[in-house]
C-alpha cells in the first residue's frame, strides 16, 4: 500500500503509452522516474519528475512533455487534478474517494500496514554494541545500541532477513587486565585488605560480586594454583559474569541480540580460523611480505619498522596497507577482523552493517576494503558511526557513577528516566550528529518532549474508544464496520490525517534503504502533531468531534480514522522499541 510506488507504476504506464524513443531511437530509461510528496503541500498530494528526466534523452521540451503526461493522468479515476509547475514538474491532487479507500486498506492490514517486501529477503547482519566485556554497559554504548536495534527492526519490517549480532571482544590485553582486577576482588572476598585499586586495573564495584562468587565456588583454592592456571579460571568466570551483566543491562533497554559471537573462537586451535582466512586472502593475491612506511603524526600500535605480513588493502580502496602478522609471528587485531568477516560471508550474509562509536572512524575504509577482498565484491559492508551523547540534568552536566568508577552506566539512566524516553530520544538526531540528553526535558509532559507527545497521541486514541464505548453502549468496535463508513470522512483535516498515514509505507522503505532509523522518530512526531491538531479542531468545532451520539455511522467512520492512527503509532513505536500506551499516568 505504498501510494508513491503505486503512482510511480501508473506514471510509467502513461509514459510507455506515449511511445517515447531516445535520440538514437532506442528504449527510454524509465528508472529515474520518481514520485514524491511535493515540497509545498499546497501544490498537491504527489509530484513526479518524469518529464524532467525524460526530456533531454528524448529531445523534447520538458514542459511540453509534462503537459502530455498531465493530460493522460487526468483520465485516472483517482486523480482529482493535475498541474504542471516550473520547468516541468507534474503535481497531482487525489480524490477524497482515493483517500477513503486507502484508509479502508490501512484498517484491513492493521499491524501489517507499512510492512514491505522491498528487502527481497536479503540476508543482513547488523552488529551493534559489541562492547568489551570488562564491565557494565555505559551511556556511551546506549546510542549505538538503540540505533542498531531500531535499524535491524526496520530492515526486518521492510523485508530483509536480519540477524542481530554482538561481537564479544573477549581476547586481548583488556581481558588480561579484567582477570587481574577480578583476582584482586577475589582476594578481597577472602578477607585480604587490598587497599586502593592499583592504576591500570578496573576499579568499579561491579567486580566485587565476581570475587565473592569465586570464593563460593573455589574457596581459597585458586591461591594455591599456579598463577597462570588461576588467572585462566578467573578469566573464564569473569567473562561469563560480565556477559550476564551486559545482557541484563541491554534487556533493560529492550535490546536482545540473536547471536553473541566470541572473538576467542577465532583464536582457538592455534588460531585456525585466522590462519585459514589469511591463507584465503593470500591465494587471492591480497597478502604480501613487506615494510610499511612510517605514518604521519602519531604511530599506531601495530606499526613496526620491520618486514611483516601485510594485507594489500590499498588495492581495494584503503589508504594504507594493513599488517596481519607481526615480526614476532603474533597476529594483529586486524587479523581477527579478517577471520570474523570471512565467517559472516560463510554464514551467507549479503550485507553486513557495523554500528560503531565516532572514535572508530579510522576503521571504516579498512573494513570496506576488507569486505571487497574477502568476498570478491559480493558482500556489501556499511559502517555507521554514532556521535557522543552528553548527559545533562536541568542543563547541568551529570556526574559519574559510583558503581562504575569512571562513567555513567546505562542502568543508571534507564532507572532514572525509563526505557522509552531513552530509545526515542537517541533517535531524535541522526546518528552522526552530537546529541544532548537532558534528564529533565525527556521526562517533562509537554509538546517540547517528543516521546511524550507521541505517546500522548497513542493514549488519546485509546481514550476516544473508551469515550465511544461509554456513550454508544458498544463494548467493542469491529474493524470492518469502522472501515465500511470511510466515505463519510470528507473534512479537509480528516483527509489530511489520512495523507499523513499514507506516508508510512514509503517512510519504512526509505529509512531502511538509507539506513537512517531517525527518520522513523521524526515521522511519528509529525503524525502525532497532525493528530493533536485534528483533535484540537474538534475541541473548537463540535461537528468535528470523533463521537457523535446522534450519528453512529459517522462516529464509526471517525473511529476508523482514530484506529488507523493508533495502528501506525503502535507499529512505529514498536520498531523503535518503545510502547504505545493506552493511557498516560
Amino acid at each position: 500500500m505504498n501510494i508513491f510506488a503505486d503512482f510511480n507504476e501508473r506514471i510509467i504506464k502513461v509514459v510507455e503509452g506515449l511511445d517515447l524513443k531516445d535520440k538514437d531511437g532506442g528504449v527510454v530509461d524509465l528508472t529515474r522516474i520518481a514520485v514524491e510528496p511535493p515540497r509545498d503541500a499546497s501544490h498537491g498530494d504527489l509530484a513526479t519528475n518524469a518529464a524532467m528526466v525524460l526530456a533531454k534523452p528524448t529531445g523534447q521540451n520538458p514542459r511540453a512533455l509534462a503537459e502530455k503526461i498531465a493530460e493522460a493522468l487526468r483520465q485516472d479515476k483517482d486523480v482529482a487534478a493535475v498541474d504542471v509547475a516550473g520547468p516541468g514538474f507534474v503535481n497531482l491532487r487525489l480524490t477524497d474517494g482515493f483517500w477513503q479507500s486507502h484508509l479502508q486498506g490501512v484498517l484491513k492490514l492493521g499491524a501489517d500496514y507499512g510492512r514491505s517486501k522491498a528487502g527481497k529477503g536479503t540476508k543482513v547482519n547488523v552488529e551493534y554494541v559489541s562492547a568489551n566485556p570488562t564491565g557494565p554497559m555505559h551511556v556511551g554504548h546506549c546510542r549505538g545500541a538503540v540505533v542498531g536495534d531500531t535499524l535491524a527492526n526496520l530492515l526486518g519490517f521492510a523485508g530483509y532477513d536480519v540477524t542481530k549480532e554482538y561481537y564479544i571482544n573477549d581476547a586481548g590485553a583488556q581481558i588480561d587486565v579484567l582477570a587481574r582486577s577480578a583476582m584482586l576482588r577475589y582476594r578481597e572476598a577472602l578477607g585480604e585488605d587490598i587497599g586502593e585499586i592499583p592504576p591500570g586495573l578496573y576499579p568499579g564495584d561491579y567486580l566485587v560480586p565476581v570475587g565473592q562468587a569465586l570464593v563460593k565456588e573455589f574457596g581459597d583454592g585458586l591461591l594455591r594454583k599456579p598463577e597462570a592456571e588461576a588467572i585462566a579460571i578467573i578469566k573464564e568466570r569473569t567473562i561469563e559474569a560480565m556477559m550476564v551483566m551486559i545482557r541484563e543491562d541491554l534487556a533493560l533497554l529492550n535490546v536482545h541480540h540473536e547471536v553473541f559471537f566470541s572473538e576467542r573462537t577465532l583464536h582457538a586451535n592455534d588460531a585456525a580460523a585466522i590462519r585459514s582466512a589469511i591463507t584465503d586472502l593470500t591465494l587471492k593475491g591480497h597478502v604480501y611480505k613487506g615494510k610499511l612506511p612510517p605514518p604521519k603524526g602519531q604511530k599506531p600500535e601495530d606499526w613496526e619498522d620491520r618486514e611483516q605480513t601485510l594485507f594489500r588493502s590499498t588495492d581495494v580502496g584503503d589508504d594504507i596497507d594493513r599488517p596481519l602478522v607481526k615480526s614476532d609471528g603474533s597476529f594483529t587485531y586486524f587479523a581477527a577482523d579478517v577471520a570474523y568477516l570471512k565467517d559472516k560471508l560463510q554464514r551467507g550474509f549479503n550485507e553486513t552493517i557495523f554500528i560503531l562509536g565516532a572514535d572508530h572512524g579510522g576503521y571504516v575504509k579498512r573494513m570496506e576494503a576488507l569486505a571487497k577482498a574477502v568476498s570478491g565484491g559480493s558482500m556489501k559492508l556499511t559502517v555507521l558511526l554514532c556521535q557522543l551523547v552528553k548527559l545533562y540534568r536541568a542543563g547541568e552536566p551529570v556526574r559519574m557513577s559510583k558503581r562504575s568508577g569512571d562513567f555513567i552506566t546505562l542502568r543508571d539512566v534507564v532507572e532514572e528516566v525509563g526505557r522509552d524516553p531513552i530509545r526515542f530520544m537517541m533517535l531524535y538526531r541522526k546518528n552522526d550528529a552530537p546529541l544532548d540528553f537532558d534528564f529533565a526535558k525527556v521526562t517533562e509532559q509537554s509538546k517540547d518532549n517528543p516521546v511524550f507527545y507521541v505517546q500522548y497521541a497513542s493514549a488519546r486514541c485509546h481514550s476516544v474508544f473508551r469515550q465511544a464505548a461509554e456513550q454508544l453502549g458498544e463494548a467493542t468496535f469491529d474493524r470492518a464496520s469502522l472501515a465500511a463508513n470511510a466515505a463519510l470522512l470528507t473534512d479537509e483535516s480528516e483527509i489530511g490525517l489520512i495523507r499523513k498515514l499514507a506516508e508510512y509505507p514509503r517512510l519504512i522503505e526509505s529509512a531502511a534503504q538509507a539506513q537512517e532509523p531517525h527518520r522513523l522518530a521524526f515521522y511519528l512526531y509529525d503524525l502525532a502533531s497532525t493528530f493533536h491538531g485534528h483533535w484540537n479542531r474538534g475541541t473548537d468545532n463540535q461537528d468535528l468531534r470523533f463521537v457523535k451520539v446522534n450519528d453512529r455511522e459517522l462516529t464509526h467512520a471517525r473511529l476508523g480514522l482514530v484506529q488507523a492512527v493508533s495502528d501506525v503509532l503502535t507499529s512505529g513505536l514498536a520498531l523503535i522499541g518503545a510502547e504505545a500506551p493506552a493511557e498516560m499516568r
